[in-house]
């Protein structure tokens, strides 16, 4: 009896994917292509929309099509480029920058070497200060007091000191980077293995695993979607510590640039800045996430 139940419910289970299948074949193309593509459908929708908003204020669009409703009081929906710039102006600069006249190249040099050399102190202190934390329990009683006082502290308050330390040249924007993005990937090395199985634990040990093979078959791949989550973290506190640390006395780097520009009131020149800094750090965390979505692969499901 609990046989045939068995069967009639493996029965049903393989019949629903068949189902849904066919359903899907049954839609029209265009809809099938829809429902394939709708995140980068949706998504670019909502950011042309945006930008046209955004065109109209500065071309003052919107404030002839409602003067007839509003009168006079229409016109301030019509805003100045020197507050607010526009899309085709920032996109003018941006080709002047990067391919007439080519000076953010230099700039971004110069940030580009600050952010990974900060990053890359940051993930080789993090992730194995945060994996001994979590492994050897007295470790952990020492530094998490360190790690939870660093985390409720705004990082960039030490800047001042920083700068008295190491001077406002690359070693100080590679300190500063580093004190931002350090935290997320220790925090989560030490969360990951504290949610390692423990089963999985015992049994290794039991078999005479030493700590670290037990480190290298089972707490590290288990703490990769963690790590890579801290990574992610980490990605986008170091992009703050760029311009942050660059704004503060440097003499180059976007962050600099960005500084200057607005000075001098060119939002177009800040407009590229900030964007540049946001496209960095958008294709860093994708790459990240695809490499997240690879790991999820190799997880057992729940």
């Amino acid at each position: 009896m609990t046989d045939a139940a068995d069967g009639r419910r493996n029965g049903m289970s393989s019949a629903a994917p068949m189902r849904a299948a066919g359903a899907e074949l049954q839609m029209p193309a265009m809809l099938r292509w829809y429902l394939v593509h709708e995140r980068v459908i949706l998504g670019t929708l909502v950011v042309m929309l945006f930008l046209i908003g955004w065109e109209g204020l500065e071309r003052g669009w919107w404030a002839d099509m409602l003067r007839p409703l509003l009168g006079a009081s229409a016109g301030r929906l019509q805003l100045k480029p020197i507050f607010i710039s526009s899309p085709t102006l920032i996109a003018a600069a941006a080709f002047r920058m990067f391919f007439v006249t080519g000076e953010i190249w230099r700039d971004l040099a110069w940030s580009g070497a600050g952010y990974v050399l900060g990053l890359g102190l940051a993930i080789a202190v993090g992730i194995p200060l945060g994996l001994a934390g979590g492994w050897y329990r007295r470790f952990s009683y020492a530094v998490e007091p360190l790690l939870s006082a660093l985390n409720a502290t705004p990082q960039v308050a030490f800047l001042p000191l920083i700068v008295v330390w190491v001077g406002t040249g690359l070693g100080q924007r590679v300190l500063i980077i580093f004190l931002l993005a350090v935290l997320p990937l220790a925090i989560n090395a030490h969360a990951a293995v504290r949610t390692t199985d423990p089963r999985l634990v015992k049994v290794a040990s039991s078999l005479g695993a030493s700590d670290w093979r037990l480190l290298r078959t089972i707490i590290l791949p288990s703490s990769v979607p963690f790590l890579l989550a801290g990574l992610r973290l980490a990605i986008g506190r170091g992009m703050i510590g760029v311009v942050v640390g660059e704004i503060y006395g440097s003499a180059a780097g976007v962050g600099a640039m960005i500084n200057q520009a607005g000075a001098r009131f060119q939002t177009d020149k800040v407009f590229v800045g900030v964007l540049t800094i946001v496209a960095a750090g958008v294709i860093l965390v994708e790459i990240v996430q695809r490499i997240e979505r690879r790991v999820d692969v190799w997880r057992a499901p729940t």
